[in-house]
């Protein structure tokens, strides 16, 4: 187990942690989840050693090893798979020991030792883990002096998941990745032997990938049990509470206040309105959550043009000589919300750059509307930004007729308010250089907007706003991102990527995450299909019966939900000395939520069955 027990931190005079006490069981999947800025890195930090405690204790099982991705693996002639394979630090001194040693019993010691690891399939598990993120069986031989610093991350990212560390912490590791990648990595960590820590804003690999939730907020940990969409259930259940409480506080306290104001100067009634004043004193302002509060996104609009807006037709694109993309025929309309699919290295980004003006069509024809503005945002323009100048300069150049206060409401729409506005570059967030980056791209009110990766760095109320904004937003917008949750709310079309072509994708999100998933597990021998005999009345009556079985769970985990969200809402259970008692609850409703996810689906399913065998 992992105790992290009454610990106080603090970073040049702001205090991160104060009090803060959690426990994770071994091989739990924990997301940490918390604003930016609030000190999840910190944590991983400080239960790695790194940083010394104010106060309080952070403990581990003996001899527990702990691994995460600390930054990307050097620039090396060593290939990607002997970098991997040496992550394993054990079966690397193992194996070299091996080549050297004489004395019979040691040679005994090591044989037995690296049977015991499974040192002999080690080639074939980093191989799988390294084509899991991405690298094709050519790459995987290369040397890592052949790949970007990205890429380089991946190979990280493969040799801390190869070495299989006791607490394995993770860091925002979908930044770096695919979508592609990313799925295989929700798969991967759910089978995954020992206790994961993911700091992620990726809700979908918090929802798929993880059994509880610790919670960073107001310098305390709070571990609930269930995924992401758990917890943002049960956080606005005590939200809610929460809320009406500060409503009676203000009631009470204004109650109060008018007594005062109207009796302080009379003698006979300054004494009550001292007691009162004593009282107001005492009333604890409760705060209301801001979770919900999020900061939204001002996209400008641009004005309707004529569909299409951009029409290819047998189009071709590439670099040089070589062609990436061809015969592309497809047309894109102002009000078309696209999200491009396929794996890395397909030719996503290269579709693109064309699409944004960025590369030629080396083929065939390409029509736009001839006052179309086209908006660009990717990933590696935020590493391009000035790092010695203020968003307000930044914005200044682009727009040098405008007013002071003009330029200020424009960075104040995306979430820049006056202390960033002139604050330089270097010393802003990830998530602030993203929102300045997309400020940037959207300042011409584009008729079509594309995004590669938006989501990188952006906290999960940041994303929700860009969701909204996009959602509102009246111009096209093409889209790639490794964000499962962001796709299914802003796509409506789906475009894939795929062998030098880039086709309408007819299946949805779901389907195309199973082909994914599926792509590399072996395929079963296909049986000789028979025809399936009729149903008896006996086989109708019995389904039907499934069905209202499954009907009556189904109300009855809806009742005991209700039951519990009705306890959880209680403010009686948030009193001070009451968490264990409120963690107790939080787990049975997280309990139920499950199961009634599950009689949901079984529900489900037996009338689709029942209807089949009826029709």
């Amino acid at each position: 187990m992992l105790q992290i027990d009454d610990i106080t931190f603090s970073v040049e005079g702001r205090t991160l942690f104060e009090g803060a006490t959690a426990a994770i069981p071994e091989g739990h999947k924990v997301g940490v989840v918390g604003r930016n800025g609030t000190g999840k890195t910190t944590l991983f930090r400080l239960i790695r050693g790194e940083l010394a405690l104010e106060g309080g204790a952070i403990s581990l099982p003996p001899r527990a090893r702990i691994g995460g991705v600390a930054q990307e693996v050097p620039s090396s002639e060593t290939s990607l798979l002997d970098t991997v394979l040496a992550a394993d630090r054990e079966r690397h001194t193992l194996m070299a020991e091996a080549e050297t040693a004489t004395d019979p019993a040691r040679i005994a010691d090591i044989q037995t030792r690296l049977a015991d690891i499974d040192a002999w399939s080690a080639e074939g598990r980093a191989t799988s883990i390294l084509r899991g993120l991405g690298f094709t069986q050519d790459e995987i031989d290369m040397p890592c002096s052949a790949f970007s610093g990205g890429w380089r991350m991946r190979v990280a990212l493969a040799g801390v998941l190869f070495a299989q560390p006791d607490v394995l912490l993770l860091d925002e590791p979908t930044n770096y990745l695919d979508l592609e990648g990313a799925l295989w990595l929700e798969t991967y960590l759910t089978r995954y032997p020992h206790t994961v820590i993911i700091i992620s804003h990726d809700r979908g690999l918090l929802n798929r990938s993880v059994n509880a939730i610790l919670h960073l907020e107001a310098k305390k940990l709070t571990l609930y049990q269930g995924n992401y969409d758990t917890f943002a259930r049960t956080k606005a259940a005590k939200a809610a509470v929460e809320a009406a409480q500060a409503k009676k506080t203000d009631a009470r306290r204004a109650h109060l206040q008018s007594f005062v104001d109207r009796f302080r100067a009379k003698a006979s009634k300054a004494k009550q309105a001292q007691s009162r004043i004593k009282m107001i004193e005492k009333l604890e302002r409760v705060q209301t959550p801001q979770e919900a509060a999020l900061r939204a996104f001002s996209f400008p609009e641009p004005e309707e043009l004529s569909p299409p807006i951009v029409n290819l037709e047998s189009a071709s694109v590439g670099y040089g000589e070589r062609v990436v993309l061809g015969k592309i025929t497809l047309r894109i309309d102002q009000d078309d919300r696209i999200a491009l699919l396929g794996r890395n290295g397909e030719g996503k980004s290269t579709f693109s750059k064309l699409l944004a003006g960025k590369l030629d069509a080396m083929g065939g024809r390409i029509t736009t509307s001839s006052k179309l503005r086209v908006g660009y945002f990717a990933q590696h323009q935020v590493d391009e930004l000035h790092i010695d100048e203020t968003p307000l300069d930044h914005i200044r150049r682009l727009r040098p007729e405008e007013s002071p206060a003009r330029l200020r409401a424009r960075l104040a729409g995306f979430g820049l308010g006056a202390d960033q506005a002139e604050t330089l570059v270097g010393k802003l967030s990830g998530g602030q250089k993203a929102r300045l980056s997309l400020l940037l791209a959207t300042l011409d009110a584009p008729h079509m907007l594309i995004l590669d990766e938006p989501t990188n760095h952006l906290d999960m109320e940041s994303r929700e706003a860009l969701v909204d904004a996009l959602t509102a937003y009246s111009g096209a917008v093409i889209l790639v991102s490794h964000d499962m949750h962001l796709l299914s709310l802003v796509a409506d079309r789906l475009w894939l990527v795929k062998d030098g072509r880039v086709t309408p994708y007819d299946e949805d999100l779901e389907a195309y995450r199973r082909m994914l998933l599926s792509a590399d597990q072996p395929k079963k021998a296909e049986k000789p299909k028979q025809a399936a005999p009729k149903p008896s009345r006996d086989d109708i009556l019995s389904l039907r019966g499934d069905v209202r079985r499954n009907e009556q769970r189904v109300a009855k985990l809806s009742e005991m939900r209700d039951k519990l969200a009705k306890k959880l809402a209680d403010p009686s259970l948030y009193e001070p000395g009451k968490a264990g008692e409120a963690e107790v609850w939080q787990r049975k409703y997280a309990e139920v939520m499950e199961g009634l996810d599950r009689a949901e689906g079984l529900w489900m399913a037996s009338l689709e069955r029942l209807e089949h065998v009826e029709t």
